[in-house]
């Protein structure tokens, strides 16, 4: 976890502290400070004296999507939220946070949101140094995921400015998994078919290529095989079938009683899990 605190300083850009320059902050810093530091009416101490030190402000409790993957599909568009909580005894200004991806934040090949706004955080009616912050954006797949390489998982940058103009951010303050959706299918035939012969199941597993812009095999897969007996709400698992290269899945079963056949893909990953619908196949 990288952590940095910057002393703000007079600057060209008074929403960019210098030192700083490689993050991105929302050209209406300045309005949001003013009100949040009106609304928060933070102790006169707070303003006096720096009272904190490198490192004081501190982030917890960072939550994406609820708690949920991720997962979108080729034109796939969704509201995300992250909510955190920061810590200063100072108190806190204002805060953001947002997602990434890569090896670091300077070579990041991927963010979310482009443009990140401030988050709409709320004082601690018991603790003046502590806020609780949230931030809703959209994600549209076809217009931010361009490669399959951003699969897995993304990390939160969170940031904070206290009540002495102290910057501080967090390169990772929490995770996020985005992945691929996937389609699974399924078909058993013959139906109807005689008791003791063969049953074969058949189907297929793809996932969104965000860079093609179509569904392909996902080749190499384990996937289970599950049957539900007519008049039963449970299925139960059979045997687990590998999908093939171009993500084909085939298998034999003996026919012994009326009932319905799907296929599991219980998800990787960069891929969430795809079920498919039963095939309900007629045993004489």
């Amino acid at each position: 976890m990288t952590h940095h605190q910057v002393r703000r300083e007079e600057t060209a850009d008074p929403t960019i502290p210098k030192g700083d320059s490689m993050r991105v902050r929302p050209a209406a810093t300045t309005a949001f400070l003013a009100t949040v530091l009106s609304a928060s009416a933070l102790p006169a101490a707070a303003h006096a004296a720096d009272l904190s030190s490198p490192g004081d402000t501190t982030f917890s409790k960072v939550v994406v999507n609820g708690g949920k993957d991720i997962v979108l599909g080729l034109t796939t568009r969704k509201t995300v939220t992250i909510t955190w909580t920061v810590k200063d005894p100072d108190g806190v200004a204002a805060s953001w946070a947002y997602l990434w991806h890569g090896p670091d934040t300077d070579d990041a090949d991927g963010r979310l949101p482009a443009y990140p706004p401030a988050g709409t955080c709320t004082v601690s009616p018991t603790d003046r140094t502590t806020s609780t912050c949230a931030v809703s954006f959209g994600v549209d797949a076809a217009r931010d995921l361009h490669h399959n390489g951003l699969a897995g998982t993304w990390k939160v940058l969170g940031e904070a400015q206290d009540a002495n103009d102290d910057w501080t951010d967090v390169d990772a303050a929490g995770t996020a998994p985005i992945k691929r959706y996937a389609r699974i299918t399924v078909n058993a035939s013959p139906e109807p078919v005689k008791a003791g012969r063969t049953i074969t199941v058949t189907g297929r597993l793809t996932r969104a290529n965000w860079e093609s812009g179509t569904y392909t095999g996902y080749a190499g897969r384990p996937v289970r095989l599950e049957f539900r007996k007519k008049g039963s709400s449970v299925y139960t698992a059979l045997k687990t079938v590998t999908s093939s290269g171009d993500g084909t899945l085939r298998t034999t079963v003996k026919a012994r009683t009326d009932g319905s056949f799907r296929f599991v893909f219980t998800g990787t990953p960069t891929t969430g899990p795809a079920t498919a619908a039963g095939d309900f196949v007629d045993v004489r």
